[in-house]
């Protein structure tokens, strides 16, 4: 196991993302590629499983991550959108304006259309059972 993360940046977030990964409906997530240089931490990598968790820490499921690639937001397809499950290609992207305004305004970034992004597929291989 390569770690465990919660989605989003609330509780609630993390709850509605993990369910939609559990369901089957995420196969897919994207984070600034700014805030991995910020935070030091190395770009995920084909093959690492994760263990996801709900807004209260406790763990949903296991994922494994089946391809990474950077590309800008504005050039992310409808296809890759979608598979977020969030929605269409529009609720994805006032969606995800939205949650990088507010976690780049923490760093003193601005966001821009064009952010860097780190684009990531990946499968559920485990699921956590119900207590």
């Amino acid at each position: 196991m390569d770690g465990a993360f919660r989605f989003g940046d609330s509780p609630e977030l993390a709850d509605e993302l993990g369910r939609l990964v559990v369901e089957g409906f995420k196969t897919a997530t994207v984070s600034a590629h700014c805030l991995f240089e910020i935070e030091g931490e190395a770009l995920p990598q084909a093959g690492q499983c994760f263990t996801v968790l709900s807004g209260t820490d406790e763990p949903m499921a296991v994922i494994e991550t089946t391809e990474v690639f950077l590309s800008p937001m504005n050039e992310v397809s409808e296809a890759f959108a979608l598979a977020e499950g969030e929605g269409d290609y529009r609720q994805w992207w006032d969606g995800h304006a939205r949650y990088f305004t507010r976690v780049l305004a923490v760093h003193g970034i601005e966001f821009r259309e064009d952010l860097l992004l780190v684009c990531e597929r990946f499968k559920v291989v485990g699921s956590v059972p119900d207590p």
